[in-house]
């Protein structure tokens, strides 16, 4: 239940402005790290690229509007949406970012498996949405509606850092996996190549980061023996971390 409005209280006192909720959703494809992007079918910035959002309605928080959005704009199906794993990112609230109005944005990051295509035309404010590796987008930034190149390269760099101390990393693994596909999370979120036995000896060797499928194995396409099947293990942070390589070594 709201508290009652104070006494003397005069809200038109203040300037009103608008609150967006906008998504960088990452998921890596063929090797690559994807970002999902929305063309913008509206003013302002009709025709550029967008990360996928929009405004809050009055009686929904951040986070719902934020899903409600990445479901109307992309055609993803609710239930996929609603199974997302979102991390608010930060607030962005430059007076000047948005033509229309003063508009100040919650931005969330979401990391996920290898998703379906979104729907060839999207809804709300979007008339197509798609998978774009983050390197063009990141190559074409300037492109991108509004702030949303800051966003991206914010929550980029968040993924990056979260993958060291967290085990988010699983989160863009199918619900089994094995630690060759682990490894390549890290290796392309990172832009990096890591040594396969240390990786893997840091992996096993951190309690309730990833749990054996007892029996479980793949074909991996090598000529060697099955590679073991993991899942997601009760832990959330690395102790130790699992730091990046230093510059020196990315690929």
């Amino acid at each position: 239940m709201s508290a009652p409005k104070p006494e003397g209280y005069d809200p038109s006192a203040f300037e009103p402005f608008a609150v967006t909720a906008d998504l960088a959703v990452f998921t890596v494809r063929a090797g690559l790290l994807h970002v999902l992007l929305i063309r913008r079918g509206q003013e302002p910035y009709a025709g550029h690229w967008a990360l996928p959002g929009g405004f809050v309605l009055p009686r929904e928080s951040a986070e719902r509007a934020a899903r409600r959005e990445l479901a109307e704009e992309t055609g993803l199906s609710g239930a996929l949406v609603e199974g997302l794993h979102l991390e608010q990112l930060r607030t962005y609230s430059e007076p000047d970012r948005d033509p229309r109005m003063r508009v100040v944005s919650v931005a969330f990051a979401a990391l996920v498996p290898d998703l379906p295509e979104p729907a060839e035309a999207g809804g709300g404010d979007a008339d197509r949405a798609r998978w774009v590796p983050v390197t063009e987008a990141v190559r074409t930034a300037g492109a991108l509606a509004f702030d949303h190149a800051l966003i991206l390269a914010d929550a980029r760099e968040r993924v990056g850092a979260k993958l060291e101390y967290t085990c988010l990393a699983t989160a863009f693994c199918p619900p089994e996996f094995t630690l060759g596909e682990l490894q390549g999370v890290y290796e392309t979120v990172w832009d990096t190549t890591l040594d396969r036995p240390n990786f893997r000896r840091k992996v096993l060797a951190t309690p309730g980061f990833v749990d054996a499928v007892p029996g479980a194995a793949r074909l991996t396409g090598g000529r060697g023996k099955p590679a073991a099947l993991y899942r997601a293990g009760p832990a959330t942070a690395l102790h130790p971390p699992l730091l990046r390589p230093s510059e020196g070594h990315s690929r």
